[in-house]
């Protein structure tokens, strides 16, 4: 089994590349080349930083946008998308303009607005996460996030999990062979390493 870990200088690469390989992951190729991630069996996306500055990071790569939307949306491969890296699989993020992402699930990213003045952004630390619906990789838990941004799905059926900053707030969003969490794995502790290890045997 093949891992593909996208490498496009949007992530925190190292921590993600330990994590997986610390869930059980034995062949993972840290990549910036379509040719790989045409060939991966699994496909992880990190991301950290501006909506804007990530899609364009990525679609920089000759070639990258079209081999993930080959191998993800019509091989029907499994895909995890992280913090950032979930974003992007949105039809567009509103960090600074609105700017267009991936469209796989169709969506927008918008700044966090709490309801309660004391939920201070960037939301930042550990907090819970609930399931909207059954998932074989999202489990209740708590995890840990940090975003000033979140991803708002229109089909509340792709909605995976929620958690609480002054409001509910996406966790995690899933359809068919794509999911996509707002916390990270690589610094969730056993909760996520658990979360990866699932992904790593998961058959959509």
């Amino acid at each position: 089994m093949t891992l593909a870990l996208i490498d496009y200088g949007a992530g925190n690469l190292r921590s993600v590349d330990n994590a997986l390989r610390a869930a059980g992951a034995t062949d993972v190729s840290v990549t910036a080349d379509p040719d790989v991630v045409a060939g991966a069996d699994r496909i992880v996306l990190p991301g950290v930083g501006a909506f804007a500055a990530c899609m364009g990071a990525l679609s920089a790569i000759p070639g990258m946008v079209d081999a993930l939307d080959r191998r993800v949306r019509v091989e029907g491969y499994p895909f995890l998308g992280v913090c950032v890296g979930m974003q992007l699989m949105a039809d567009a993020g509103e960090e600074f303009g609105t700017h267009p992402g991936l469209g796989w699930i169709p969506g927008t990213v918008a700044k966090l607005e709490p309801a309660d003045p004391e939920a201070r952004v960037p939301h930042m630390g550990w907090n819970d996460v609930t399931l909207t619906k059954p998932h074989p990789l999202i489990v209740p838990g708590e995890a840990y996030f940090l975003h000033s941004f979140a991803f708002h799905p229109i089909d509340a059926s792709d909605l995976a999990a929620v958690t609480e900053h002054g409001g509910r707030v996406t966790a995690a969003v899933a359809r068919d062979n794509l999911v996509g969490v707002q916390f990270h794995p690589e610094k969730s502790q056993a909760y996520g390493l658990a979360l990866l290890a699932r992904f790593l045997e998961w058959r959509p």
